[in-house]
């Protein structure tokens, strides 16, 4: 028994590794090993042998690493601790919640273009995926690419639950990213609102641990307006809180253009999770300068980050200590320095 259980397992190691098991289908294969071993259910035996070289729905292909995450946003986004203390913990709260949350995780990420927002959006793929942004698992959708004409939401919006109750049906714990959510028509996600509901089971696929954020700029300058008259009547950045913003964030959503305008998802309470990134300041400018130069492997003098910054930076009128574009196009200035002789 032993040799017929080394036989079938190298069998499929050898498939796997050449390729040629693109031409079957696991399911068969796992069914026959599993009918000629006797001793493993057709699970254990994928898991201990497809999936140890494939991607599969499982907790070795989605460690869901949020320590990791925590880590990486502590050393890596900077002026944006109401995003650190609401994201880790709804996240958590998600993953610990599996088995029994009533609805997916759903969150609006707001602000000012170069606040951070796609980076932690990428940052969220790749820690909870084996293979970051480039599993299987990740569905990202671009506004102005993905959904260009308003006269065709009622498409998008049909297109969207399609892609979204198939990729639920393949892998429960899938992530949905739409970026550019005020550049999409309203009522793109109309049809959503049924499948992200509380309990909801559509055509009988569960959506309860699928995750779907959404990227938008709106409400952007309201954001920076709100904390500049903050921190002009005394109040320090850093402690600043969601409450501060929620409601802005969420009538903003509802209100102005985009693809959240007038939806039910909101007036449903569907989004649970509105989070502003904060305009950043020049403090926040010169760490990422920083970061960008420890990327090249260098390690400027102060006077050189600062010459960078001070050529890169633009300020808000209003208030004057905001930078226009946070760090957005700061990394393509670091690289042409970085590659300076004189460095």
């Amino acid at each position: 028994m032993f040799s017929k259980c080394l036989f079938l397992i190298s069998a499929i190691f050898y498939l796997t590794n050449t390729g040629v098991v693109a031409l079957f289908d696991p399911l068969p294969m796992g069914l026959a090993a599993g009918a000629a071993l006797g001793l493993y259910k057709f699970d254990t035996l994928k898991d201990n042998t497809y999936c140890r070289f494939a991607e599969c729905c499982n907790e070795r292909s989605i460690p869901a690493d949020i320590k990791g995450l925590q880590q990486d946003l502590d050393e890596h986004l900077f002026g944006q601790h109401i995003v650190k203390q609401q994201l880790i913990p709804a996240l958590e709260a998600h993953f610990k919640e599996k088995e029994n949350s009533k609805k997916p995780l759903v969150i609006s990420f707001h602000g000012t273009p170069g606040t951070g927002k796609n980076f932690v959006a990428d940052k969220i793929a790749q820690r909870i995926y084996e293979k970051g942004s480039k599993s299987k698992f990740v569905r990202k959708y671009m506004g102005r690419g993905d959904f260009p004409l308003e006269s065709d939401a009622h498409l998008y919006s049909a297109r969207i639950l399609k892609d979204a109750r198939e990729a639920i049906s393949a892998c429960p714990r899938s992530l949905f990213i739409f970026d550019e959510v005020d550049k999409m028509p309203p009522m793109v996600f109309e049809s959503l609102a049924s499948l992200i509901n509380y309990n909801a089971l559509v055509d009988g696929v569960d959506s309860t641990q699928a995750i779907f954020i959404f990227l938008s700029n709106t409400a952007g300058v309201h954001i920076s307006d709100k904390l500049g008259k903050l921190i002009k009547s005394g109040t320090l950045r850093d402690k600043t809180r969601l409450s501060d913003f929620e409601q802005i964030l969420e009538k903003g959503a509802y209100n102005l253009d985009g693809g959240l305008k007038k939806t039910s998802l909101i007036e449903s309470h569907l989004i649970d999770h509105f989070i502003p990134f904060l305009p950043l300041e020049k403090s926040h400018v010169y760490k990422c300068a920083q970061a960008e130069f420890a990327i090249w492997g260098k390690t400027p003098k102060d006077e050189v980050v600062e010459r960078v910054v001070n050529d890169y930076i633009t300020y808000d009128r209003v208030h004057g200590i905001f930078a226009t574009s946070g760090c957005k196009k700061l990394g393509k200035k670091v690289a042409v320095e970085a590659m300076s002789p004189d460095l």
